[in-house]
C-alpha cells in the first residue's frame, strides 16, 4: 500500500480497539489486512512458524496441532488465513494432500483452542474459497447455493468443517474468496504469460471468474470482524467477469497483445484438475451478503482493480 493512500474506513473501525490474531499475517491478504487493521487502531498479533521474534508474533505448529492458549484468550478475534498456495502448480497427488491438509490442520488447530479457552475470541473469520461451488455455468451462486463438485469443493467442505467445534463458543464466519486481484497471488502465473507477451483468452474465454481487489478483500475481512454476520459470506466484486475480460484487462494494464488463445483441451492436458479447477471452471458468484451487510467495495469493476495501484 502507497504510504499515502487512505485506508477506507470500515462501517465497524469506529469501534472500541481490539486485538486481532492472524494466521498468515505476512501473506499476500494478511500483510494488506494487518496494515488496514493497525491504521484502524487495532493490535494485530501473527502466528507464525517459527520462533516468535517479537511480542507481536506467537509461535504455533499447526501440524502438530499445537498453539499457546493465552494467544487465543488474548484474542478478541481471531482470522486464519493458512493454507497452501492454489497457484503452485502442477497439482501433484502429493501437493493436492498438501493443499488439504495445510487448511486443516490450521483450522482444526485454531477451532479446538477456542473450545479451550475460558475467554474465547467473539469471532473467527476462517479462510474460505468460491471453489466450494464447482464449475456451474448458466448459474447465479449465492451464499445459499448448494455445494459442487470436484477437488477444491470437497477441499472447502472439509476446511470449513475443522472450524465447526469453534460454533459453541464464538461467531464463525466462512470467507468464500474469489480470485484476488493484485500484484502476486493466484494472477502471477498470468501476468507473467502477459508480460511475456503470450496472454490470450483460456478455452472459449466466456466462463466466469469470481474476482475481488487486494484491497477489498482485507477490507471485506475487517468488515467481518466487527459484523453480526456468520455462516458463508461471498467475498467477490459485484460485477461479474469473465475471464477473457480480466485477461484482456490485464493485457491492457501492462501494455501487451492479448491474442494467444490457450485450448480447452491443452489446458486439461497440462494442468488436469488446477486447469479445469482454476482456469475453466464458471462460476457467476454474487457477494450478496456482504452488500446486504452495507459493506462498499473500492473497486467495483475487475478493470478498476487490475489498475488500481499495488493494494
Amino acid at each position: 500500500m502507497n504510504s499515502q493512500e487512505q485506508v477506507d474506513p470500515s462501517p465497524h473501525s469506529g469501534a472500541a480497539s481490539r486485538t486481532v490474531l492472524i494466521s498468515g499475517a505476512s501473506g499476500f491478504i494478511g500483510s494488506v489486512l494487518t496494515r488496514q487493521l493497525r491504521a484502524d487502531g487495532h493490535s494485530v498479533t501473527a502466528l507464525v512458524r517459527r520462533e516468535a521474534r517479537s511480542s507481536s508474533e506467537v509461535s504455533w505448529d499447526p501440524a502438530a496441532g499445537r498453539i499457546p492458549l493465552s494467544a487465543i484468550e488474548n484474542a478478541d478475534a481471531v482470522v486464519n488465513l493458512s493454507g497452501a498456495s492454489l497457484s503452485r502448480l502442477p497439482w501433484t497427488h502429493s501437493y493436492k494432500r498438501t493443499i488439504l491438509t495445510s487448511r486443516v490442520q490450521a483450522t482444526r488447530t485454531i477451532a479446538l483452542a477456542i473450545v479451550k479457552a475460558e475467554n474465547p475470541p467473539s469471532v473467527l473469520v476462517n479462510g474460505s474459497a468460491v471453489g466450494f461451488y464447482g464449475d456451474r455455468p448458466g448459474e447465479t451462486l449465492t451464499e445459499e447455493s448448494s455445494r459442487g463438485d470436484g477437488f477444491l469443493s470437497k477441499v472447502v467442505e472439509r476446511w470449513e468443517g475443522a472450524a465447526s467445534p469453534a460454533l459453541a463458543r464464538t461467531r464463525v464466519v466462512y470467507a468464500r474468496t474469489g480470485l484476488v486481484l493484485g500484484e502476486g497471488g493466484a494472477l502471477s502465473p498470468l501476468r507473467l504469460l502477459t508480460r511475456l507477451g503470450l496472454g490470450g483468452p483460456l478455452g472459449s474465454g466466456d466462463q466466469w471468474w469470481p474476482w475481488i481487489s487486494l484491497h477489498d478483500e482485507a477490507s471485506a475481512i475487517r468488515h467481518l470482524i466487527g459484523s453480526s454476520l456468520s455462516g458463508p459470506v461471498n467475498l467477490v466484486g459485484p460485477t461479474p467477469a469473465t475471464a477473457d475480460e480480466i485477461g484482456r484487462a490485464l493485457a491492457d494494464a501492462l501494455a501487451r497483445p492479448y491474442w494467444l488463445r490457450a485450448p480447452r483441451w491443452a489446458i486439461v492436458a497440462g494442468l488436469a484438475d488446477a486447469g479445469r479447477e482454476l482456469l475453466l471452471a464458471s462460476q457467476k458468484v454474487e457477494p450478496r451478503r456482504l452488500l446486504a451487510d452495507g459493506f462498499e467495495f473500492r473497486h467495483t469493476t475487475a478493470q478498476q482493480a487490475i489498475a488500481a495501484p499495488s493494494a
